[in-house]
């Protein structure tokens, strides 16, 4: 569960906070002073810092700088009323994650902190590369064959440069992976790692998410905003999905590529940029460049190293290793013990072809695990997980029904100590609740809310079926 620590003078906003915080499932820190949320950051280690600019004693940009020593990676939201906006935009060109002005709108606050955390987690969370499936329990690239050697070289080779890299492959290859490790290997790596994702942000959002705008640039540009090239200064920006990129934005990443600037939207001013940029795509760019949809010369400038992730079609003999770290990753995460899988079922596994690739094969397992009554994985177990096609438009409670009614046959002919009755509704109950804090990223108050249950009832039942709470991101 993710620790917030919320740093203003003000009683009452302090109150507030950790109310709305704690009812969307934070564990939330305060400190009324710019001494007193550095010493609560030394003991306590929090995954987020809320600070104003306002405070007694040592003011909010100076506790920043000293954020900014204690632990470079530390995502810190600034506080700032209207009249000191432009020392907020100082912090956050000395890597400040974001700014709010007070007074703010909670549902926007929580999108802000939301983003803030999955970025933290990105900085700090190791990526392990060609490691065996047990030894790690961390986000890993799993894989022996020569094809997955030549990007565990790649990376390798290309980290300790300041090249631009575009990473190639499928969807669901584990693209993020690969660019978070060589992040995590670079000499940046004490600094910002920035993700913007060029699909998931509308084409009207996105120029200013990336550079930012001046104050009157549009209706309700009230102040100046930095962008996230200006916020991730001396470290990284990975652009997932740049195929998908609106032409009238190309130009501009070309010139951040080639002559190292920006200009804010509205803007005047050229301001020098000092970012690395790693680009991922499953487009045919080439197709893209022939249609006119993606600009030949930034194509140029992006593929100075290029790394290709192969399908994992292409990989087969990976598979047992990757059914195996799933598995173990599954079991740890769940809090049960590791049952196993048998050497059918890795026969079985290897004979797919996994049009999901490497995140396909982990729905499966563990949706083959949630079913299986603590003995190894077999073809059976396999079998049901990948005929459920886990595609919203073509499952619904059909297969749902198909799934249970495997558990219930499996528990009539392994009958356990409990009747089948309780034996199935404890069983569905532990996974339908886990379910719903996975969706919700360990946040107990939206999943109850999902489940219709009151927190408290939610907090039973956690207990009850000893469910271990995670946030995770997706990959």
């Amino acid at each position: 569960m993710s620790i917030i620590l919320v740093v203003d003078d003000d009683d009452q906003l302090r109150k507030s906070f950790h109310k709305l915080l704690t009812e969307e499932g934070y564990t939330v820190l305060t400190a009324a002073s710019g001494e007193a949320c550095l010493l609560e950051v030394r003991e306590k280690r929090p995954d987020l810092v809320i600070l104003d600019v306002q405070l007694p004693g040592i003011n909010g940009l100076e506790t920043f700088k000293s954020l900014n020593r204690i632990d470079p990676k530390l995502p810190v939201i600034i506080m700032t009323a209207f009249g000191t906006t432009e020392t907020a935009i100082e912090a956050t060109q000395m890597g400040a994650f974001d700014y709010v002005l007070k007074p703010f709108e909670i549902p926007e606050m929580l999108k802000i902190i939301e983003k803030a955390i999955e970025a933290g987690r990105f900085m700090r969370s190791p990526v392990d590369m060609d490691v065996s499936p047990d030894e790690t329990a961390h986000d890993a690239l799993i894989g022996r064959s020569p094809a997955m050697q030549e990007v565990y070289k790649a990376i390798g080779r290309v980290s300790s440069t300041d090249a631009t890299v575009l990473i190639r492959g499928e969807s669901g290859t584990g693209k993020e992976l690969v660019a978070r490790a060589i992040y995590q290997y670079s000499q940046r790596r004490e600094k910002p790692f920035l993700v913007i994702n060029c699909v998931a942000i509308p084409d009207t959002l996105l120029e200013s998410e990336l550079f930012g705008y001046e104050k009157g640039a549009f209706t309700g540009a009230i102040h100046r905003r930095i962008g996230k090239i200006e916020q991730a200064h001396g470290g990284t920006i990975f652009l997932d999905e740049i195929g998908d990129m609106p032409v009238t934005l190309q130009s501009k990443m070309l010139r951040l590529l080639q002559e190292k600037s920006i200009e804010r939207l509205g803007g005047r001013e050229t301001i020098p940029t000092n970012v690395r940029i790693i680009a991922a795509t499953n487009r045919d760019l080439e197709k893209a460049i022939a249609e006119g949809r993606f600009r030949e010369d930034l194509y140029y400038r992006l593929k100075v190293v290029t790394i290709w992730l192969p399908p994992l079609a292409k990989r087969s003999d990976d598979i047992p290793l990757l059914a195996e770290y799933f598995l173990a990753r599954y079991a740890g995460k769940n809090g049960i013990d590791n049952p196993g899988i048998t050497e059918e079922a890795k026969t079985l596994l290897k004979g797919y072809r996994w049009p999901g690739n490497v995140r396909e094969i982990s729905n499966v397992i563990q949706k083959a695990l949630i079913f299986n009554r603590g003995t190894p994985l077999s073809p059976e177990d396999i079998t049901l997980s990948v005929t459920e096609k886990p595609s919203v438009k073509e499952t619904g409670t059909r297969d749902l029904d198909e799934a249970l009614r495997q558990m219930i046959r499996k528990e009539l002919m392994n009958p356990s100590d409990k009747h089948l009755f309780d034996a199935c509704i404890d069983r569905f109950s532990g996974i339908l609740i886990g379910e719903a804090l996975s969706m919700t990223d360990g946040n107990r108050s939206r999943a109850a809310k999902l489940l219709g249950l009151s927190r408290p009832t939610l907090h039973a039942k956690i207990d009850k079926y000893k469910i271990r709470i995670e946030t995770t991101v997706k990959e």
